[in-house]
């Protein structure tokens, strides 16, 4: 199924190859709905950045900010993908200007993908029930779960 896309901005500029694609987030943890909407912009050719958000551990954030950024590439290292891994302050807003030189996309996902959330995944791990697994792709399952019980 295809995911929806809805550009809030404005066009790109020319020297698209430069270009990376930004992703912000918490990814509490990093899930196959992260990564799909993610894979949409890799499979244009375009490299991404994905911002973590630098913020300290609760319980719908029980991972570390290194935690967090460690699942991630561990996944997309494995994949050879294009992508760049930062850690930022969090956030209050994203904000843009008109005229920018850049795209601001909003994508929904199919149906298939939307079901998909952090929060059913670390409830599920809590309870001992396994369907999480169907939610986070397998180079990163061991460590989504280690830190997870290691952080309680």
């Amino acid at each position: 199924m295809k995911w929806i896309k809805k550009n809030h901005g404005g066009e790109p500029t020319s020297n698209r190859s430069y270009k990376r694609a930004i992703f912000i987030g918490r990814y509490q943890p990093y899930h196959w709905g992260h990564i799909e909407l993610i894979q949409q912009k890799l499979n244009e050719g375009i490299g991404v950045v994905i911002m973590v958000r630098d913020i300290d551990p609760d319980e719908k954030n029980p991972f570390t900010t290194q935690q967090t950024v460690s699942m991630i590439e561990t996944y997309h290292n494995s994949k050879g993908d294009n992508v760049v891994v930062m850690v930022i302050p969090d956030i209050e807003s994203v904000n843009y200007g008109r005229g920018v030189g850049y795209e601001v996309n909003e994508f929904t996902p199919p149906d298939n993908i939307g079901f998909i959330s952090a929060t059913k995944i670390r409830d599920s791990i809590k309870t001992g029930d396994d369907s999480w697994k169907d939610m986070v792709d397998a180079s990163i399952q061991t460590d989504v779960e280690t830190y997870l019980i290691g952080n309680e």
